[in-house]
């Protein structure tokens, strides 16, 4: 399966809104990832097939020089074929070179991601009782730092 990242526009929110709700309870709005696109702390990728099909996506907030993945998610159909690495990849790529870490919130019962989360390099650091409250699920904090030491 070939696809390439790329950053997000308008032009994705169609595919981006059906994997949301395919993925969430709670799925964000279509004015939600809009105001998202124009917000300058914000960096929104997609994984597109060569068809234009938006396989998955994600998002990271920055502030100064510490980010947070606010969203990931891939299509169902094309999950376990290496999309959700990919895009977390690439903030990672950002995250060594301007961050100085990158945090997220997770299910206690996703294990997949827990264990993507954790392959690459990121900790478990804490936990928000019931942070999920619709189905009564703690979140896990996960925290990766990145060595910027001679760095500028």
């Amino acid at each position: 399966m070939h696809y390439d990242l790329v950053p997000m526009d308008r032009s994705h929110l169609e595919g981006v809104l059906s994997i949301e709700r395919a993925c969430f309870e709670r799925p964000w709005s279509e004015q939600t990832f809009t105001d998202a696109l124009y917000n300058d702390s914000v960096s929104l990728i997609a994984a597109q097939g060569e068809d234009g099909t938006v396989l998955g996506y994600a998002e990271l907030s920055v502030i100064l020089d510490e980010g947070c993945l606010e969203k990931i998610a891939v299509d169902p159909k094309y999950r376990r074929q290496g999309v959700a690495e990919e895009l977390l990849g690439a903030f990672l790529r950002f995250g060594r070179a301007n961050l100085a870490f990158i945090t997220l919130e997770v299910r206690e019962s996703n294990a997949p991601a827990i264990a993507l989360y954790e392959k690459l390099g990121f900790q478990q650091v804490g936990r928000r009782k019931n942070y999920y409250a619709e189905v009564h699920e703690d979140a896990i904090l996960m925290t990766v730092e990145f060595d910027r030491i001679g760095t500028v």
